[in-house]
């Protein structure tokens, strides 16, 4: 099929990107990568009255450090993170695993996380990190908790004028690890389960800081809060990534599908939990 007629605007600034998002209102769709926009276009899925395209914009594209976070610009791409030195933890781990090369070369971190997708990888991985959102609107830029901007079933909390320009994740100061799970059909397919978990340790080798978010077995990304309490203040065990593994499969809601029974995937949840507890662990403890 063929999308439904649009307007198409060519950004050349955030300012300009922004006034005219804001003028289309909730008629408007940001254009980075579109690998999730265009399909649902062609589907008929969607249908926005205007297209801003925001890949001419100069300034988008910085992945860096900077201030002790990790800063991944709105045209920053899933095989630009994939190849950095500047990953770490679980986001390192992800990146390898978001879809096909294809879709890794022009895809979007930051698109992904505002198409808010409980089968996508990215907003597991920042809800377990901590991440920020920044949101660009004619009213000036404002910074929304990840835990805030993932509102529900394909819903975020980005006003209608507004864009997201980065994502910052903070950096840990000492030694810290993640990792995320994900298991699939076949090679690029969206989870049929995943999990991600960060840890970092503190002085005496407890669990100072603790993230484990899960993908595709609730109806959007979720932040796994009683797993973590368990986890943090406590030294990594095998036990206590057990206990914490049943709590996440706990947390899951999954449902009977041609990928797999209800019961099932929980059981799959349980052991990427204490996987990724495993291996987050691990790469901690090597410093």
């Amino acid at each position: 099929m063929f999308p439904s007629s649009f307007d198409y605007v060519a950004a050349r600034s955030v300012e300009e990107a922004v006034a005219a998002k804001a003028g289309a209102g909730d008629d408007a769709r940001v254009l980075a990568g579109g690998q999730s926009l265009i399909p649902m276009m062609k589907m008929r899925l969607a249908a926005p009255a205007q297209l801003v395209d925001i890949n001419r914009v100069p300034g988008l594209d910085a992945l860096e450090r900077t201030n002790g976070q990790l800063r991944v610009g709105a045209l920053v791409r899933h095989a630009d993170i994939a190849r950095s030195d500047l990953a770490f933890g679980a986001i390192a781990s992800a990146a390898p695993w978001i879809s096909d090369p294809l879709v890794r070369n022009l895809g979007t971190l930051c698109g992904s996380v505002a198409h808010c997708d409980p089968e996508g990888d990215w907003n597991s991985v920042l809800l377990a990190t901590g991440a920020d959102v920044v949101a660009r609107g004619p009213s000036g830029e404002r910074t929304i908790p990840i835990t805030d901007f993932v509102v529900d079933f394909f819903t975020n909390a980005l006003r209608d004028d507004e864009m997201v320009t980065e994502v910052r994740i903070p950096v840990p100061n000492g030694r810290s690890g993640g990792s995320y799970q994900k298991l699939e059909r076949k090679v690029g397919d969206y989870a049929t389960v995943a999990v991600a978990a960060h840890l970092e340790l503190g002085g005496t080798g407890a669990i100072a800081r603790a993230g484990v978010a899960l993908t595709a077995v609730v109806p959007k990304n979720t932040k796994v809060t009683a797993a973590e309490n368990v986890l943090v203040g406590n030294h990594p065990s095998t036990e206590l990534f057990e206990e914490a593994a049943e709590l996440a499969a706990q947390a899951s809601e999954p449902r009977d599908d041609v990928r797999g029974s209800a019961e099932w995937k929980r059981n799959v949840v349980r052991v990427f939990t204490r996987r990724a507890l495993t291996a987050a662990a691990a790469q901690a403890q090597q410093g």
